[in-house]
């Protein structure tokens, strides 16, 4: 049986589980292959870690990762570290001194993805990222591999398992945000700094990898809009339900005629919509291919064995010889990919819930939707309880499809009423 030599640098809860795997004694790798990773060093800052993996004594532990990015007999260099500092630089060194790479980065991808890709073709190696999205979830290998002959038309899905579960808590048992939040950090889905899951960051990253591997084009990063779920009501969720629609932390990927469209924020779905029923840290992506038509992968989209499993499968992938043909064929990773540009959040057509916050008299309806009518937004349904919330009246309103732009011309125009006397909620819908 061939073998080949793995580093891992970074052993929190993603690299001890990859440590289980390939300690494993009776692995499904034996059973498998004939070729298999062998795990002969770790490097962490922190060497206490050491005390909670058992390791076999032959494997190298070490605070500094220059030991096995200058090893010879150390073939792959697993990233799991995250962020941009100092993992860049680690990858950077590895290629060049002849490592393949594998990492679970969203963010250093999504930011630095094309340079250390066009690094690697110029070493002659390649990187490996499945992990990077969707946990146990293959849906880098799906858009890269198995829909290669489709022109993909869409990508779209819940891709962060703490803002669904924080929804899910919100939606199934009706509490608030605040509340919802803090039993996702007790159960440690959450971070106690939870902002980059919460305000939608940690998608992006990850909607990005998806739209550069899917729809084969660069972009800037920047462009991507980004909203989070830190401002959702449960009164927006209970009339949303009542309207038929569920609401999900969506990341969205679309082509369009010149441009394409990348944006996360909070989206209300049809009930009977698959995503729909994607509760707790569950993870779901769809994917509108050519050929291929609709399709959903679904599964744990976090966590330390699901994850651990991606990055292995990388692995096997780099030892079996796949990973640097597919990377060094593939245009996608050549760095010289077409520049296309992403659309102005204000140029999107969609349809909108929209709340608004009114005085309880005749003509209210007919003054808002006069201005919505002036900027070709028309009414779908209204629903109005006589609830009172702060002496005022909700105003539930759906709309038809319209421009981002004129709804918040619109919106603004509203806001000069005397009858609102409330900031004005709003939800885009995707049907």
């Amino acid at each position: 049986m061939r073998t080949f030599n793995v580093g891992i640098v970074g052993v929190g809860i993603v690299g001890t589980g990859v440590v289980k795997i390939l300690l494993e004694k009776h692995s499904p790798l034996l059973e498998k292959l004939d070729c298999v990773p062998v795990l002969k060093g770790i490097a962490d800052r922190n060497l206490d870690v050491r005390n909670r993996i058992d390791l076999p004594s032959d494997i190298l532990f070490t605070d500094d990762v220059d030991i096995l990015i200058n090893d010879p007999d150390i073939h792959v260099i697993i990233e799991l570290i995250g962020g941009l500092h100092p993992a860049k630089e680690i990858i950077t060194k590895a290629l060049e001194k002849g490592k393949d790479i594998v990492t679970a980065n969203k963010m250093l991808l999504a930011l630095h993805g094309l340079e250390l890709f066009r690094k690697a073709r110029q070493c002659g190696k390649s990187i490996s990222f499945e992990a990077s999205v969707g946990g146990g979830i293959p849906v880098i290998a799906a858009l890269r591999d198995g829909f290669i002959a489709n022109r993909i038309e869409s990508i779209f899905g819940i891709v962060n398992g703490t803002t669904n579960y924080i929804l899910t808590k919100m939606t199934k048992e009706h509490v608030k945000y605040s509340d919802a939040l803090a039993e996702a950090q007790k159960m440690g889905y959450a971070e106690k700094d939870p902002s980059m899951d919460v305000d939608g960051i940690d998608s992006s990253h990850k909607l990005a990898i998806l739209a550069r591997i899917g729809f084969g084009v660069d972009f800037d990063y920047k462009d991507i809009y980004c909203e989070g779920i830190s401002t959702i009501d449960l009164s927006d969720i209970w009339y949303a339900h009542e309207l038929g629609y569920t609401l999900k932390l969506l990341a969205v990927a679309k082509r369009i005629k010149s441009a394409i469209e990348l944006r996360v924020h909070p989206t209300l779905l049809p009930h009977d919509h698959p995503l729909s029923s994607v509760n707790g840290v569950f993870n779901a992506i769809c994917v509108n291919g050519s050929a291929v038509g609709e399709t959903m992968l679904y599964g744990k989209g976090a966590g330390q064995m699901p994850t651990a499993s991606a990055v292995v499968a990388d692995l096997v992938d780099v030892g079996l010889g796949r990973a640097g043909i597919t990377f060094h064929a593939m245009k996608t990773f050549s760095g010289n990919c077409e520049h296309i540009s992403i659309a102005d959040i204000m140029q999107i057509k969609t349809r909108y819930y929209l709340r608004f916050s009114v005085v309880d008299k005749p003509g209210v309806l007919a003054k808002i939707s006069g201005i919505l009518g002036n900027y070709e937004i028309s009414i779908a349904s209204v629903i109005q309880h006589k609830i009172k919330e702060n002496g005022n009246v909700p105003l539930v309103m759906m709309t038809h499809l319209a421009e981002e732009g004129n709804l918040q011309k619109a919106l603004t125009e509203i806001k000069r009423l005397d009858i609102i006397k409330d900031s004005t909620k709003f939800l885009r819908v995707e049907e």
